[in-house]
C-alpha cells in the first residue's frame, strides 16, 4: 500500500513568510486502501468457490479407493474422519478398467473427439474470417442468426436429427446411426455458433493494417487466412479446442443415442454400465471416472495458457 508525504509548515527567516515544506513523514493513503478491499474480497470469494467445486471431486477420489462394503455402509466423509479404520484398495481401478474395456473404448473416444473438435474449428475459423474482413449483403443479419442458434439446446433437436438419420439410412442404404460420423455431425453442428462467435471477436482485435498490406501485396483471401489469420489466432483456436474437446470427451447423451452400444461405444458409455442393474457399484464408477479424467486434464494443462486469453479477447476494445 502506498503512502503520501505530509507537508509541514515552516517560517522563512529571510522574509518571515510561512511556506509548506514536504517532510519525510507519511501516512497511509485511504484511497489506495479502499481500492485494495475489492481485490481481497474477490480472492476470498474465488477461494470459497474453488473449495466448493473440489468437495465433490474429493468425495469421488475417496470413494474410488474404498471397498464396496464401506461405500454401502458409510459416506465418504467418514473415511476422512477415521482413515485408519477403512479398507482401502486399488482393486476398483483394475475392475473398472476391465469392465469398461478401456483398451477399446479409449480409442473410440479419441476417434469421436478429435474430428468433432477439428471440424467445427476449421469451418468456424473460415466463417469468422468472412464476418470480420469481408463485406457482403446481410452480414449482420447472418451473424445475428448465428448468435440466436447458440441458445438452441442439443436436447431439443435430438429427435428430428435421429429421424433424419433413419430416413437417410432407409432411402440411401448408408447407415449413419451407430457409426462415428453420427457423433461428428451432431457435435460439430451445435459447436459452430459458439466457435464462430469466439473466433470472430478475436479476429476483430487483429491489426487491420496488416491485412490491408497483404492485399496490397497481392495476397488472396486464401493466403491471408492461412498465412496471417490462422497463426495469429492460435490463442482463440486453442481455447475453443479445449472447450470442445472437454465437452465431446465427457458427453454421454449424444454417444448413447447416435453411436449406441456396440464396437464403437465410447468411455462414457462404459461408465454407465459400471452401475449395474440395481444402481450399485459406486466405487467402480468413481474409479472409472478418474480413468476417463486423465486425458482431459492433460489437454487442459497443456493448453491452459491460451484458454483465458482466447476467451476474453474482443470483450474489451
Amino acid at each position: 500500500m502506498s503512502s503520501t508525504p505530509i507537508p509541514t509548515p515552516t517560517v522563512d527567516p529571510a522574509s518571515g513568510s510561512t511556506k509548506a515544506v514536504v517532510t519525510g513523514r507519511s501516512r497511509k493513503d485511504p484511497q489506495n486502501r479502499d481500492k485494495s478491499k475489492p481485490h481481497v474480497l474477490v480472492t476470498i470469494l474465488m477461494g470459497v468457490i474453488a473449495v466448493a467445486w473440489l468437495i465433490p471431486l474429493v468425495g469421488l477420489l475417496v470413494t474410488s479407493f474404498r471397498s464396496r462394503a464401506d461405500v454401502d455402509a458409510t459416506g465418504w466423509w467418514t473415511a476422512l474422519l477415521n482413515p485408519f479404520a477403512q479398507d482401502w484398495t486399488f482393486e476398483n481401478f483394475a475392475s473398472a478398467w476391465d469392465a469398461i474395456d478401456a483398451g477399446t473404448t479409449f480409442w473410440n473416444s479419441v476417434a469421436v473427439t478429435v474430428p468433432a473438435t477439428v471440424l467445427p474449428i476449421l469451418v468456424a475459423a473460415m466463417a469468422a474470417y468472412a464476418f470480420s474482413f469481408l463485406q457482403f449483403r446481410g452480414k449482420e443479419i447472418y451473424f445475428g442468426i448465428v448468435l440466436g442458434l447458440m441458445i438452441v439446446p442439443v436436447q431439443l433437436a435430438i429427435i428430428p436429427i435421429l429421424q433424419l438419420f433413419v430416413w437417410i439410412g432407409n432411402n440411401t442404404g448408408v447407415q449413419i446411426i451407430g457409426e462415428y460420423p453420427a457423433a461428428y455431425i451432431v457435435h460439430s453442428t451445435f459447436a459452430l455458433p459458439l466457435a464462430i462467435y469466439i473466433l470472430r471477436n478475436y479476429m476483430q482485435t487483429l491489426p487491420v493494417s496488416l491485412i490491408e498490406a497483404a492485399r496490397v501485396d497481392g495476397a488472396s483471401h486464401f493466403q491471408i487466412f492461412w498465412r496471417l489469420i490462422v497463426p495469429m489466432s492460435v490463442p482463440a483456436l486453442a481455447s475453443f479446442a479445449i472447450f470442445q474437446f472437454l465437452w465431446v470427451w465427457n458427453d454421454f447423451l449424444v454417444a448413447y443415442i447416435f453411436i449406441q452400444s456396440g464396437p464403437n461405444a465410447v468411455m462414457t458409455q462404459g461408465l454407465y454400465t459400471l452401475m449395474g442393474q440395481f444402481g450399485q457399484g459406486w466405487q467402480r464408477v468413481a474409479a472409472g471416472s478418474f480413468i476417463t479424467l486423465v486425458v482431459p486434464l492433460v489437454i487442459f494443462f497443456a493448453l491452459q495458457r491460451f484458454f483465458v486469453r482466447g476467451l476474453t479477447a474482443g470483450s474489451v476494445k
